[in-house]
C-alpha cells in the first residue's frame, strides 16, 4: 500500500520524467523546484534505488526509473481521467491539454481566444509550444497542433479553420529602384532573396510557384538566411533583399505600400490552417472544450473578413 504522501510524490516522478526538468516540472505542477527535488529525493529513499540522474545542465532517467515511469503513468493516466470524468459531471471540465501549434497559427487562432477560454474553463491548464518544426504529436506527448494542411499526418484526424493561404514575393520600393523587378520566378536567381528554414532543417526551404496547374520549386540566393519570419520581413521592408511569405502576414506591409508583390500570376493557394489530433476512441473533456473553443473562434473570425 501507498504511504501518505507517496502518491504525489509518484505524481512528481511522472511529471519530471515526462519533461526531463525540474523547473519545467515544478512550473507544471505550480511547485518550486526546491520542493519538486525534495519530493523526489523523498521518493527514492522509500524506495532505495536511484531514479534520476541529475547534473547542472540535464536530467535523465536510470534504468529503473524508466521502468518505474513505464509502470505508473498509465495509472496516473487513469487517475486523471476518472477524477476528469468526475468533474464533467458536474460540468466543469479539468486537466492538462498540451498543443503544438505554428506561430501564424498561434497568432491567429489560440491568442485571441485565451481569455475568454481561461474565463469559461478555469480548471484547464494549456500547454502551448509555438514552433514552425513539424513535431511527431504522439512522440512530443501533444494532444493537439494547429498547422498547415501539407504537413499533416495521414492518421490524425484534421478540422479546417480559415481559408487557403498563398505565398507571394515581396520587395521595398527602394530595392526594386536599384535592382529591378523579376518577371518570371526564374528571374529570382539573379536577385538577393532572403531565405527561410524550417526548424530541424539544414537546407533553407525553396520556394514555390506553380504554373498551369503543376507546381515547381526555385532554390534562391541572397544575403540572409534565418528560422525567423519577423526578421525575414523586416529585412524586406529595409530592402535587404526579395522576400517570400504568407500573404496574410505581409497585407498590412503591402496596402501602406512599403512592400511590393511580386510574380502574382504564379503565387497559388494551398491548403491552409487545421487542428488536428490523434484518433481516440474517447476524447478527455479538457481536449474537447478547447477544440470547441478554437473552431468557435474560426468561425467568428471568418464572419469579420469582408466580403
Amino acid at each position: 500500500l501507498l504511504q501518505s504522501g507517496e502518491f504525489n510524490r509518484l505524481r512528481i516522478f511522472v511529471t519530471v520524467a515526462e519533461v526531463l526538468s525540474f523547473s519545467r516540472a515544478a512550473e507544471l505542477l505550480g511547485m518550486s523546484p526546491s520542493a519538486v527535488s525534495q519530493a523526489l529525493r523523498g521518493l527514492e529513499e522509500r524506495i532505495g534505488v536511484r531514479l534520476l540522474n541529475r547534473t547542472t545542465r540535464s536530467v535523465a532517467l536510470t534504468e529503473t526509473g524508466t521502468c518505474l515511469y513505464e509502470r505508473v503513468k498509465p495509472a496516473m493516466r487513469a487517475l486523471g481521467e476518472a477524477t476528469s470524468e468526475a468533474r464533467r459531471a458536474q460540468g466543469r471540465p479539468a486537466g492538462l491539454v498540451r498543443i503544438h501549434a505554428f506561430h501564424t497559427a498561434c497568432e491567429r487562432f489560440v491568442t485571441p481566444i485565451l481569455a475568454s477560454f481561461a474565463e469559461a474553463c478555469p480548471d484547464i491548464t494549456l500547454d502551448i509550444t509555438v514552433d514552425d518544426a513539424v513535431v511527431d504529436l504522439v512522440a512530443g506527448g501533444f494532444d493537439a497542433a494547429i498547422r498547415i494542411g501539407e504537413v499533416i499526418e495521414r492518421d490524425l484526424v484534421a478540422m479546417k479553420l480559415g481559408p487557403d493561404l498563398r505565398m507571394i514575393a515581396v520587395a521595398s520600393p527602394g530595392y526594386l529602384a536599384h535592382n529591378g523587378r523579376p518577371e518570371t520566378p526564374r528571374d529570382l536567381l539573379r536577385h538577393r532573396c532572403i531565405r527561410w528554414r524550417w526548424p530541424g532543417n539544414d537546407l533553407p526551404y525553396r520556394w514555390e510557384f506553380c504554373e498551369d496547374g503543376r507546381w515547381f520549386e526555385i532554390a534562391v540566393e541572397g544575403p540572409l538566411i534565418a528560422n525567423s519570419k519577423a526578421l525575414n520581413h523586416q529585412a524586406a521592408l529595409d530592402g535587404v533583399g526579395i522576400g517570400f511569405a504568407e500573404t496574410g502576414s505581409l497585407a498590412a506591409f503591402i496596402a501602406d505600400g512599403r512592400l511590393v508583390p511580386l510574380l502574382e500570376r504564379w503565387s497559388a493557394p494551398f491548403p491552409g490552417f487545421y487542428l488536428c489530433y490523434p484518433r481516440q476512441r474517447q476524447m478527455a473533456p479538457a481536449l474537447r472544450a478547447f477544440i470547441d473553443a478554437v473552431r468557435a473562434g474560426s468561425r467568428e473570425a471568418k464572419m469579420r473578413l469582408p466580403d
